[in-house]
């Protein structure tokens, strides 16, 4: 795992549960001058997904919530 993944993966683990918009993901990662930058974040949540998903093209840890951000959940939902 790199360490922009890792930065990515930490911070959305404690904040389990909770919707992360991209702008406050690439802000928090990236900084400020990053933050209409959203096709970095695609990249590398799919890079993340291909790790630590048993499908990455269902994931169950990682979720998107469309036009608004990501949601890390620690229970895999099905």
């Amino acid at each position: 795992m790199t360490s922009t993944e890792f930065s990515i993966l930490s911070l959305m683990a404690q904040n389990a549960g909770k919707v992360l918009t991209h702008q406050y993901l690439l802000k928090e990662v990236w900084g400020v001058a990053y933050q209409s930058q959203p096709q970095y974040l695609r990249v590398f949540i799919a890079q993340l997904r291909k790790k630590i998903e048993n499908d990455p093209s269902f994931p169950t840890f990682i979720l998107t919530e469309s036009g608004i951000g990501y949601r890390f959940s620690e229970q895999a939902e099905r």
